[in-house]
């Protein structure tokens, strides 16, 4: 019996040790100084944080790491001016910004993963650059658990407190794209990273083939459904549409970011092929604990 208990010890002790694995943050900047050319970090705290939550959130988005940053205040009433929300929302998200030179692209980092229920960093990547925001570092943290669509008010916010002056039409269609991928990822019960993706791929296509009317939108939304082998009911569809044709009348011109858009391809599908991975591992870690509880029954 003592053999076999030691045995015992011995499998669950390589067991832990096999699968502690840490996930290691890239979000940190560093401290860099004041660079003149590009101008202070900013840093936008929801209005709705309490004294401690704002602190938290500071030390998540490594506030102190800078010399100097520019902090503002999102409210209820900036939602309702950027993108006609709720005046009387609570908002919680915050968000930190580094500008960089041109060509750098935008790249999204959620500190607080567990706290942003609905947005994936694809999710705010897509949204932010049919709005127009390019060439920076956004870092996106909340104290406590909500959705995460309000982070994008918080970045209009920074934008236009610098003088950047973002399409108002561009930055109210991010918003809705926003809200038809996290509802579609609920409704249909597709990821988070297939919705993602077929929007950028819807996007590509635009970029490639210049749509001049409202069929053609719908042609090349119907063809990424297809490709994608992503089933959508009526309604949804024609959401995408929608969506799509709004962009079409506003101008946009993805073939601008298709760089970026073809490397936001491929952050996406590495996401699918890791979901699978870890899918794969949860089940193989789950029979091994089935078989570990059978030999202990055995032993006794």
């Amino acid at each position: 019996m003592k053999k076999k208990m030691t045995l015992l010890m011995t499998l669950v002790i390589l067991l832990i040790s096999s699968f502690g694995i840490s996930e290691v943050s890239l979000a940190s900047t560093g401290n860099e100084g004041i660079n003149e050319k590009l101008g202070l970090p900013i840093v936008v705290y929801g209005e709705a944080l309490s004294d401690a939550q704002k602190s938290e959130v500071t030390e998540l988005l490594e506030v102190n790491q800078h010399e100097q940053v520019d902090e503002f205040t999102v409210n209820g009433q900036d939602l309702a001016n950027y993108i006609g929300g709720n005046p009387n929302a609570n908002m919680y998200s915050s968000v930190k910004i580094i500008h960089k030179d041109t060509g750098q692209g935008l790249n999204i980092e959620i500190v607080t993963k567990d706290n942003i229920t609905e947005v994936t960093k694809e999710m705010y990547t897509n949204a932010l650059l049919t709005a127009g925001v390019q060439d920076a570092d956004v870092l996106v943290a909340s104290s406590v658990k909500v959705s995460g669509h309000s982070a994008l008010t918080g970045i209009y916010k920074a934008y236009d407190a610098k003088g950047v002056k973002l399409d108002e039409g561009r930055m109210q269609v991010a918003s809705e794209e926003l809200d038809v991928a996290t509802s579609i990822a609920k409704e249909e019960g597709i990821s988070q990273a297939e919705i993602s993706e077929l929007l950028t791929e819807i996007k590509k296509a635009i970029a490639e083939q210049n749509p001049a009317t409202r069929e053609e939108v719908e042609q090349i939304v119907k063809e990424q459904l297809q490709t994608l082998n992503i089933e959508l009911s009526a309604e949804d569809r024609q959401r995408l549409v929608d969506l799509f044709e709004q962009m079409r009348d506003l101008n946009i011109d993805f073939d601008q970011v298709k760089n970026q858009l073809d490397d936001l391809t491929g952050n996406i599908q590495d996401l699918i092929n890791d979901d699978g991975f870890w899918n794969n591992l949860r089940a193989a870690v789950k029979d091994f604990f089935r078989s570990l509880s059978n030999f202990i029954s055995s032993l006794f």
